[in-house]
């Protein structure tokens, strides 16, 4: 494993109920999104009425990261449920905003806001 790929870190998934908090960290970036991909497909298309993308511990943010977040809304709404973005840090909610998808990722401040 290389310098780059010891960067990335895995999500971490959490599951109450009917729902599942996927927890990102670090850099969202092109190498983040290969790897984080697979399995925020499978939680997307799982059995969980919710599913919460914690960004508060992302360190970068970029437009791969963005595709990761488009991609788990298609994949979760195309069976009747939602995604739902964790996210309080400002230049990552710019991204999103300046995207035209605030209103398809509904960013909330706090996971407990996110499984409402």
């Amino acid at each position: 494993m290389d310098g780059a790929e010891e960067s990335v870190h895995p999500p971490v998934v959490h599951t109450l109920g009917d729902c599942a908090v996927v927890e990102l960290t670090g850099e969202i970036d092109l190498l983040a999104f290969q790897h984080m991909a697979p399995l925020l497909d499978a939680v997307a298309a799982g059995p969980y009425r919710i599913v919460a993308i914690d960004l508060t511990g992302t360190t970068f943010f970029d437009c791969s990261g963005l595709s990761l977040l488009v991609r788990a809304h298609h994949r979760a709404t195309g069976r009747g449920a939602r995604v739902v973005v964790v996210c309080s840090h400002r230049l990552t909610l710019r991204i999103i905003e300046l995207s035209g998808l605030t209103e398809v990722l509904t960013p909330v401040a706090t996971v407990k806001e996110a499984l409402r």
